[in-house]
């Protein structure tokens, strides 16, 4: 019993594998391969859902597990399960990335004695990854799905700089907990009504590239949750610190945020799929086709931002940022969580003392980058924090 107890301890005060995990995750999924934010939720559910089921089996299965709860030892290697789980399911995603994990692997194996425990360890991550990626082969990822293209007022058609048609498999993924399908959302307002008018000047007028209305903090905010590598990824992992949350915890919170942040897309791009609606940047350039005197067209009328190459409606990022802060929220039992996160594209750091706070500000910032109208982040929001609170109830049993 000594020797367990001492091996124990030093493993809780090693750092924490699974963070450590998530870190070269981000590194394979975004630095090198530079997925896109759908694309990239996904990835992350993959990884975590089997480093989660990989840790929740070697601490003798507490929770439900995600997957499965493969046979283990309680000597066995947390860190070496951990490691094998996130390495197997990440070679899976990028095969072209194999040396560079294959050296993070190594590194972390080498850390490890060699014995049962490492050994028990391997077997568990390796049997958890086997699970994850039998369930998510042919999930429909990268397939050849195009959006809808049209040319009358308000119908969605690719948009400047690139003109992209890009993205629309993520309304047609094999979801990881539950229909997707079951979600809608209200619609956009009609065209000629005065909600449409008021929210198209709205984001004219502050979400503009020459905006003269918008103030430098709200063009600081824009820029920084636009950042595509997401300011929630770091989030996640300065809340697990500063908590000080162990493995099993770690594990879970992640599991708990990617999962149901990859369903939430699902959801959403379903629904972006479904009312096909203008952005901005081609809606205010038109507006004199719109059928509402309350507007008035600027060809000249530019966004803050770089339009994401999908429909207007609802705001994938209110989507997301619901789904996180829900799945967050969630697991803490509380909305006060103090955090900050630095953006390379804004150049700076931004501080909360809140999870709703954060989210407030997500909705706004899509406003102030000129990529989505109020309504869409506002209807975004709730379908987020509605896909969230199910996909928690049913993988991990909770309730908000």
């Amino acid at each position: 019993m000594p020797v367990t107890a001492t091996a124990a301890q030093a493993e809780e005060a090693a750092p924490n594998a699974v963070i450590t995990w998530n870190i070269h995750a981000q590194t394979a999924i975004f630095e090198v391969a530079r997925q896109s934010p759908t694309a990239s939720a996904r990835s992350f559910a993959i990884a975590q859902g089997a480093v989660y089921d990989a840790v929740n089996a070697i601490a003798g299965t507490p929770y439900k597990p995600y997957l499965i709860a493969p046979r283990s030892r309680p000597g066995d290697s947390t860190p070496a399960a951990v490691a094998t789980a996130a390495y197997r399911t990440l070679v899976w995603l990028f095969p072209a990335q194999a040396d560079a994990l294959r050296k993070q692997y190594d590194e972390a194996l080498a850390a490890i004695p060699d014995g049962p425990s490492e050994r028990g360890g391997i077997a568990v991550g390796q049997a958890t990854a086997t699970a994850m990626i039998n369930a998510r082969r042919n999930d429909g990822a990268f397939s050849d799905a195009t959006w809808p293209v049209g040319s009358a007022p308000g119908q969605w058609r690719p948009t400047p700089p690139g003109f992209l048609q890009v993205g629309a498999w993520y309304a047609t993924l094999k979801p990881f907990v539950i229909e997707p399908g079951r979600y809608r959302t209200p619609g956009q307002p009609a065209l000629t009504s005065a909600a449409y008018a008021r929210d198209l000047n709205e984001v004219k007028a502050l979400g503009s590239a020459t905006s003269t209305t918008r103030t430098p903090d709200q063009t600081e905010a824009a820029i920084w949750w636009d950042d595509p590598r997401l300011v929630e990824w770091s989030i996640k992992r300065q809340l697990a610190t500063t908590h000080r949350l162990g493995t099993l915890q770690t594990a879970r919170m992640f599991a708990m945020v990617d999962l149901a942040a990859a369903d939430t897309l699902i959801a959403c791009y379903q629904e972006k799929k479904r009312w096909s609606f203008w952005r901005p940047v081609t809606a205010i350039p038109l507006a004199d086709t719109d059928g509402n005197p309350a507007t008035v067209a600027d060809p000249a009328w530019t966004p803050l931002r770089t339009t994401a190459p999908s429909p207007e409606y609802p705001s994938g990022h209110a989507c997301f940022t619901a789904a996180t802060t829900t799945a967050l929220r969630t697991y803490f039992g509380r909305d006060d969580l103090s955090f900050s996160a630095h953006s390379a594209d804004s150049g700076t750091t931004r501080h909360y003392r809140s999870l709703s706070q954060a989210m407030a500000e997500l909705d706004q910032a899509r406003i102030w980058a000129g990529v989505h109208y109020r309504f869409a982040t506002t209807d975004g929001h709730r379908l987020g924090t509605a896909v969230s609170r199910d996909v928690l109830d049913r993988a991990f049993g909770h309730h908000i």
